[in-house]
């Protein structure tokens, strides 16, 4: 499926044609004319692409000619983005006039003369093959369609659970499951640990009919503990100790990744001591009954009427998991007229379906050939959501890929002529899904990076971030049933792909997105992004020297390789090296002169960095996170002028303030156990910084006034030793302040006053384990942008202030005056906050 994301790159390249960089380097290389050229046969072939992919080539010779196209646009990538780079080391030059010579002679690999003559070769030749591939499209009879006229609609979402009146068809089966639940095994049968299941192939929503049964209020009342996990192909029993632990309740959010499985056991089987649980295991593959026997016994406390719920594809699975045959529920095909339901409330308005009866009759043959499976006639209805063309519906009644052969339970092509629906520029972005194992938990602010360092994300607009541009391509491709588990966090949005939808990325991947798993075919030499599950695969890799990602696995370890991959893949956008122990990185790492992204979280060995880390001048983003042994950033860090992101551990005495402060492009600084550093950003001003986070910095006693002025978000977290007050005798005015989180400051007694300047800004307040504050200041209910408040562990607080009219959110926990006075329908002044639209409110301790 490669033709289906040459668009998006096409278009893409076009318009990095006509950028600045370009435009200067064409002048001095006497090559303008060139691109031009080139710039008109990439808009040609443009034209013929999105025809190509309606077509879904199935002859080699049509295939061939989309292979051809996707070289000679990425060797043209190379060369543009070549130019850029030129342009960059350009502007470094000029700023840093009295560099050392050997960064000079870095500047100077390439004699002038020399580069000219060898741009002008590859530009020529480059122009030469778009030519002839331009003509070879006139034999395919290809039409020119210029534009993508495919939009999205984005609809309201529901992010925190399953809403049971978008489930169509289940309610009988919700009932059956809750009764298999609540009864009592009079038998005697396994008394206190049952074991329920639901059983059907993929699609059918088995986790929806689980989480319906699992958010139910019979449920709460009968279970005081419940406990969700995503079980999916891992079954290995430590992991599975500690996704069950994070899913019970954990206020002092402990690391149980760091716990041994003995630790493990215990601390889960006293979690569950006395304690009557529903625990979900959802998505279980394993077959394996002692693998099954070794957890059971874990989770059999000896309390009473604890079940399981299981939900599996598996009908071995099932048998070998249930306590008794008679627990095993088969859950079958949505019946026609429940599917047609679920089609006309997904792909239309409410009661707007009367207005267009013949698309109705279009619906309803389009629903029969999705067989019953409700996650198919969703993907597909969701695909036509306000579309009111009668073409675009025929058009997908009458796709050929219906008539392909297909397993009776195979509904990948319904999930095809979704992901054929979608606009071009959401392809590409959804493909990367593919590189991350079945199951996993997305962030929105990391898939932002990914899809940001491969060029997959416009320009933003203004008073926009890249990260907003992400969450509308995510939300647009929620709306399309894409994405499930879509939670909205205080930053961004979480969100998990169901299994199929999983396949569905890798099927459209393939030969450019891929990721090496144990037993799993040789890389593709056409391969541009690549992923390792395993460290022990790093050896049997031969890498192809295009490519432009590469994830490596954790703990990775094997010199040789990463000194291979260095030295040939010169184009790598985004390096992904968490939880490594490297002790060091080769000098050579430099000479990636294209790279956008490197993470080195995790990296517990990792000393320091080569100086030549400094010649990355299109990085983007660097992650020293939790680089325990982190002795200092390298001197001319002032030279990563593109740096947007700077996250830090270091054991260095003194922060190197004057070069971070000519970093203009800075928007996220983050400190996190920078145990020796006592001020931080003295005497500078850092104008495009936005979000500043200090974690755990035991010795930082001061941070410079100057920076908290045009912040966004500001995080402090177990920094005992820092003045709060920030040398302000007053408070800020018009401060840019919007989210502020204060967690484990023992000095905090009251919020300082240099933040009543955020009075007409700020959004979200967070305070957690302040145990000395006491009070919170009245002028927070004039916040009149205040929506979310947030207090936890704050032991001296005795009330909130009167009249938070504008609050939206409210938590209290763990706060012992709090939780009575505001305990809801109870407490003496649950009046003040019975206006609120969320509220919680912690239970009273005994």
């Amino acid at each position: 499926m490669a033709e289906s994301l040459l668009f998006t790159f096409a278009e893409s390249l076009i318009g990095k044609l006509a950028s600045g960089a370009v435009h200067e380097a064409s002048l001095a290389l006497g090559v303008q004319a060139d691109l031009q050229q080139m710039k008109k046969s990439m808009s040609l072939i443009k034209a013929f692409l999105l025809d190509a992919e309606q077509k879904k080539p199935r002859s080699s010779s049509l295939s061939e000619w989309l292979i051809q196209i996707k070289q000679v646009f990425s060797d043209a990538e190379d060369i543009v983005d070549d130019f850029e780079c030129e342009a960059l080391r350009k502007h470094v030059v000029n700023t840093h006039g009295g560099l050392t010579r050997q960064v000079r002679r870095f500047f100077s690999i390439s004699n002038p003369i020399i580069y000219r003559i060898r741009m002008a070769h590859e530009i020529k030749d480059i122009k030469e093959r778009l030519q002839k591939v331009a003509a070879d499209g006139n034999t395919f009879g290809l039409q020119i369609i210029d534009q993508d006229t495919r939009v999205v609609h984005v609809t309201d979402t529901n992010y925190s659970h399953v809403n049971p009146s978008n489930v169509i068809g289940r309610q009988d089966e919700k009932q059956e499951i809750l009764k298999l639940l609540l009864q009592h095994d009079h038998d005697g049968h396994d008394k206190s640990l049952s074991v329920v299941s639901i059983l059907g192939f993929g699609g059918l929503g088995k986790t929806t009919l689980a989480k319906l049964v699992f958010n139910d209020t019979t449920i709460d009342e009968c279970f005081p503990l419940k406990m969700w996990v995503c079980v999916s192909g891992d079954f290995e029993l430590r992991n599975v100790l500690i996704k069950i632990l994070n899913s019970a309740l954990n206020p002092t959010n402990e690391n149980f990744k760091n716990f041994e499985t003995e630790q493990l056991q215990n601390r889960l089987r006293n979690t569950l001591q006395r304690q009557k649980f529903l625990l979900v295991l959802d998505d279980v593959w394993n077959e394996y009954q002692a693998r099954w026997d070794d957890l059971k016994e874990i989770l059999d406390v000896g309390v009473e009427g604890c079940k399981i719920l299981v939900t599996t594809r598996s009908h071995l699975t099932a048998t070998m998991m249930c306590t008794k045959s008679s627990n095993s529920y088969l859950l079958e095909r949505l019946s026609e007229d429940d599917s047609l339901f679920l089609f006309v409330k997904t792909a239309f308005k409410e009661g707007k379906e009367e207005r267009y009866p013949e698309l109705l009759e279009i619906g309803k043959e389009i629903v029969i050939k999705c067989g019953g499976i409700p996650l198919a006639v969703k993907t597909l209805a969701s695909s036509l959501f306000s579309v009111v063309g009668k073409s675009k519906w025929e058009a997908m009644r009458d796709d050929k890929i219906w008539n392909l052969p297909q397993k009776e339970k195979d509904i990948l092509h319904a999930l095809e002529i979704s992901y054929n629906q979608l606009p071009s520029h959401l392809k590409p972005c959804f493909v990367c899904f593919s590189l991350f194992c079945e199951g996993s938990e997305f962030f929105s602010f990391y898939v932002a990076k990914l899809w940001e360092a491969l060029g997959f994300l416009p320009p933003p607009k203004e008073n926009e971030t890249m990260h907003d541009v992400a969450i509308q391509f995510l939300r647009e491709l929620w709306s399309r049933s894409f994405l499930t588990d879509l939670i909205e966090l205080s930053h961004g949005y979480s969100f998990k792909l169901h299994d199929l939808v999983h396949d569905l990325a890798m099927y459209a991947a393939k030969g450019e997105f891929q990721t090496i798993y144990p037993r799993s075919s040789k890389i593709s030499p056409n391969a541009r992004h690549l992923a390792f599950s395993d460290n022990n695969l790093l050896d049997q890799a031969v890498i192809p020297t295009g490519l432009r990602t590469i994830i490596f696995p954790d703990e990775a370890t094997n010199e040789a390789f990463f000194n291979t991959l260095v030295s040939r893949c010169k184009y790598l956008r985004f390096l992904e090296l968490s939880n490594s122990i490297y002790e060091s990185l080769p000098p050579s790492i430099g000479k990636l002169k294209h790279l956008r992204y490197l993470s080195l979280f995790g990296n517990k060995n990792l000393k320091g960095l080569p100086r030549s880390v400094c010649n990355l001048q299109n990085l983007e983003t660097l992650n020293l996170n939790q680089c325990t042994e982190l002795q200092q950033l390298p001197k001319g860090i002032s030279k990563l002028i593109s740096l947007r992101q700077l996250h830090i551990t270091t054991r260095q005495l003194h922060f190197p303030d004057q070069e971070i402060s000519t970093l203009t492009s800075l928007e996220t600084l983050t400190f996190n156990s920078c145990d020796n550093l006592e001020s931080l950003l003295k005497g500078i001003q850092l104008s495009s910084l936005k979000n500043l986070s200090l974690h755990d910095c035991g010795k930082l006693k001061s941070l410079s006034s100057h920076v908290i002025s045009n912040l966004e978000n500001l995080v402090i977290d177990n920094c005992c030793e820092l003045e709060l007050s920030m040398g302000f005798g007053n408070q800020i005015p018009d401060l840019r302040l919007k989210s502020l989180a204060f967690k484990s400051l023992q000095q905090l007694v009251t919020l300082p006053q240099w933040l009543q300047g955020s009075v007409n800004k700020l959004h979200s307040l967070a305070i957690a384990d302040c145990n000395n504050l006491k009070e919170l200041p009245e002028w927070l209910s004039s916040a009149i942008c205040l929506k979310l408040l947030l207090i936890e562990y704050c032991s001296s607080l005795q009330s909130l202030p009167d009249n938070l009219k504008n609050l939206e959110n409210l938590t209290i926990n763990s706060c012992p005056e709090l939780c009575k006075r505001y305990q809801p329908w109870v407490g003496q002044d649950y009046h003040k906050i019975s206006h609120i639209q969320k509220v919680f409110v912690g239970e009273l301790e005994e």
